[in-house]
């Protein structure tokens, strides 16, 4: 079967629509998301992401993306030339696979008796979203709650800045009172972090079920949310005038110290 020849045009109504699906609004409006680059779309695929279309352009292949793009055969595939892939790409070096998908639902799993579920309140910047999403699938949290309408959890950007883990890990986009409801429903201990607590993240028991709350870098948590059974915070080198932190950072290390704890619970 000959091959179909690349598209070239800019005005092409698969780039037109490409470059229209990279604002949340239009996505949500066809009900599908947009990957881009091939660890990305290889943690979808593995995570069974119902993947429907495949963009390439063999010439900016990177040696992952030559060797994720074999494994898609299945899928319908549409091939760019470079003008046009770089069109539609977020990218500044793309790597020449570009993906669509249904926007995934998924539903929080019940919880162990050990779960840690991390709970966003307000944020607004796609990669602190990502790298938050990253470092909870790497410490082994269970779920992820994203409240309201901050950053699209599946929005390209925050994809990037995951590295795919939004996929391996259940991400869900819930109102405030269902997921105060559904954390109560399942006795989860709850964590403010917040700057002004008076006792240090590594001084409060993360053992058990619990609910770790993260707010803005600006305004933190709300009152509402930080009505909860602890208020942890990280100490500060105050002498130098640092007085807080990027909130992915600060989810790294209470999420981690939750691990800590874990693991020394196992081995005692």
């Amino acid at each position: 079967m000959t091959r179909p020849a690349p598209i070239t045009s800019l005005q092409n109504s698969h780039v037109k629509r490409l470059v229209r699906l990279r604002t949340r609004r239009e996505r949500e409006q066809e009900g599908v998301i947009l990957i881009e680059g091939a660890r990305e779309i290889a943690r979808a695929a593995a995570s069974g992401v119902p993947l429907t279309t495949l963009f390439t352009c063999p010439e900016l292949f990177s040696p992952e993306a030559a060797q994720v793009a074999p494994t898609l055969t299945s899928l319908p595939e549409l091939e760019l030339s470079r003008a046009a892939f770089e069109k539609v790409s977020g990218r500044e070096n793309p790597d020449g696979l570009l993906a669509l998908a249904a926007t995934p639902r998924a539903a929080l799993p019940e919880p162990g008796a050990n779960a840690v579920t991390v709970v966003l309140h307000g944020l607004e910047k796609p990669g602190n979203v990502g790298a938050i999403l990253r470092t909870a699938d790497a410490a082994g949290a269970d779920a992820v709650i994203v409240l309201g309408r901050g950053a699209d959890p599946f929005g390209p950007n925050v994809i990037r800045a995951s590295q795919g883990s939004v996929f391996t890990l259940p991400v869900a986009v819930m109102d405030e009172q269902d997921a105060q409801d559904w954390l109560a429903a399942r006795a989860f201990t709850t964590v403010a972090c917040t700057p002004d607590a008076p006792r240090t993240y590594w001084d409060v028991p993360l053992t058990g079920r619990v609910a770790l709350l993260l707010g803005t870098e600006h305004e933190g948590l709300p009152a509402h949310w930080r009505d909860t059974d602890h208020s942890v915070s990280i100490p500060m080198n105050a002498a130098r005038g640092a007085d807080s932190l990027n909130v992915a950072t600060a989810a790294a290390l209470v999420l981690f110290e939750c691990a800590r704890q874990r693991r020394a619970a196992v081995n005692a």
